[in-house]
């Protein structure tokens, strides 16, 4: 019998790495694959929920918007990451909207399928319950700087959390542009202009193409 590519592609994500073989082949006879173009909306806020989403290749970004088109970013997601999980758990609508960064591929598992397959695995529950656990976590540490860091402090955090190190300092690949950071920050594209501006005039970062350099510790005040 041939293998299932599914059943393959699920093995690779962390979220599932705790169910056993017998329950994500199960759920991989449900998962339907789709690829979107970039900036392509997956998910509206206050939608049905309709699917859980795994992020296969490509970039997702979660983010709150109102009536005047003012956007705030709650997380950017790559491969190897799941969305959409709350709704199907909670029954209520999709609390957040998802558009992709760039060409991303998914695997969907359908509402029904997802819930009778949870049913019938009840030991899988505690690996969704740990990733959603971390999620929460995280959702608080980004509420905690929004509440009590200064615009400059919640950049450097951002900052922070996107860089991977590398030799000589600290890189971000994927240059976010500063009308991304501000969504992050909450606060005015100008803003982050002005201070992105200050910190490669001090010579804090550099930009090389597409990637963001940290190569100077990030002074703890503008």
């Amino acid at each position: 019998m041939a293998p299932n590519p599914a059943l393959a592609g699920l093995k690779t994500i962390p979220y599932f790495m705790e169910v056993s073989d017998e329950a994500l082949e199960r759920l991989a006879g449900s998962a339907l694959k789709k690829t979107y173009p970039k900036n392509a909306v997956v998910i509206n806020e206050g939608d049905e929920a309709g699917a859980l989403f795994i992020v296969l290749s490509g970039k997702i970004q979660a983010y709150l918007s109102n009536e005047s088109g003012r956007t705030v970013t709650l997380s950017t997601q790559e491969a190897g990451s799941v969305f959409g999980e709350l709704s199907l758990l909670d029954g209520e609508p999709r609390s957040a909207s998802v558009i992709t960064l760039e060409p991303t591929s998914c695997f969907l598992i359908p509402r029904t399928a997802f819930q009778n397959w949870l049913k019938d695995h009840p030991d899988a529950a505690g690996s969704i319950i740990h990733n959603l656990t971390k999620r929460i976590r995280t959702l608080t540490e980004s509420v905690r700087g929004l509440a009590l860091s200064d615009v400059y402090g919640r950049l450097v955090k951002t900052l922070q959390n996107m860089a991977v190190e590398c030799e000589g300092g600290w890189m971000i690949r994927g240059k976010p542009s500063h009308q991304d950071l501000a969504n992050v920050v909450g606060c005015s594209r100008e803003m982050v202009s002005r201070i992105m501006k200050d910190l490669g005039r001090g010579g804090y970062i550099e930009t090389e193409g597409k990637v963001l350099r940290i190569v100077r510790k990030l002074p703890t005040s503008w």
